[in-house]
């Protein structure tokens, strides 16, 4: 495994980590105690030490069995959560955002994981509006000044959201988290720039596009119900994403698996610190942890990180 610091902050991440919204119950199966203690066991034999998760996936469920897998090791973890939403049932979500609504779910956070502190707590796909209330920030900065979190985070709704991201640093926000992947490429010549020139930690979510680049679904998949994907038409629609997905392929080193090369392929950009897929096995988690071996360098960011 390899580590990078997450942006100002004194973190040490594993530039892979583990995404949890699937143990929420929305991406098509349920999990038990049992499974997801196992997953975790292979993440931290691969020395994986990230953990992002949320509120509502599940009403505080992914949290709850996150906190019941990692019991007894919260030091060899760094948490990040989320708020700004309720849960009421699959897909279906309000937006609590008012400082005690802020404080409330950040405490919920804390019981479901059966910690005494977040080490990210970030803004859940907020508004610009709403993003930018002073009372909702003094309420986080008194909850890090309590020891609660110990840094603020923003997981971005809109890739292009030059407004919050630019904002940043007088936010005292010192993670980003935003969709990037090889199909995805937006933040580039966006958002990136700013995120570097604030030093920002960077977490790039969906890095496998939701599955497009997992090299398991052929274009044209549809999801049973039950499972967030299914919402979309079919997985991969569009000549050019097929186009960009072959590319993908035809890029990936001989031997190495798409979703791999896909991982990796996100680490080579330099503002990236880490990547969150998801994982619904063990094996998932060790394939996932195999793209921290692979070291892909695009010519355009010669000066990628280690």
């Amino acid at each position: 495994m390899r580590y990078r610091r997450l942006g100002s902050t004194d973190l040490p991440v594993s530039v892979i980590g583990v995404g949890t919204w699937q143990f929420g119950g929305e991406w098509g199966k349920s999990f038990t105690t049992d499974e997801v203690k196992e997953m975790f066991a292979a993440a931290g034999e691969a020395g994986i030490n990230l953990i992002d998760t949320a509120e509502c996936y599940g009403d505080h469920e992914s949290e709850r069995l996150t906190g019941t897998a990692i019991s007894g090791q919260r030091d060899r973890w760094i948490i990040a959560s989320k708020f700004g939403h309720k849960f009421h049932g699959y897909m279906n979500r309000t937006e609590p955002r008012t400082p005690a609504d802020v404080v409330e779910q950040t405490e919920a956070s804390l019981r479901a994981l059966q910690t005494d502190y977040l080490d990210i707590q970030q803004y859940h796909s907020w508004g610009d509006s709403q993003f930018f209330q002073d009372d909702v920030m003094e309420s986080l900065l008194r909850l890090r000044s309590e020891g609660k979190i110990r840094y603020l985070g923003n997981s971005i709704g809109n890739n292009q959201n030059v407004r919050q991201i630019g904002a940043s640093r007088e936010r005292q926000i010192s993670v980003i988290q935003i969709v990037y992947n090889y199909l995805s490429r937006e933040p580039e010549g966006t958002t990136f720039p700013l995120c570097v020139e604030q030093d920002l930690g960077v977490l790039a979510r969906v890095p496998l596009a939701s599955g497009m680049l997992s090299g398991k679904y052929e274009p044209g998949h549809v999801f049973p119900g039950g499972d967030v994907r299914s919402r979309k038409r079919a997985m991969a629609h569009g000549d050019e994403t097929h186009r960009a997905i072959e590319r993908a392929r035809a890029e990936s080193p001989h031997g190495t698996e798409l979703a791999t090369f896909a991982l990796a392929w996100c680490l080579q950009h330099p503002a990236v610190s880490a990547v969150i897929p998801g994982c619904k096995s063990v094996a998932q988690v060790q394939a996932n942890a195999k793209a921290a071996e692979l070291t892909i360098v695009d010519s355009r960011h010669p000066q990628a990180m280690a």
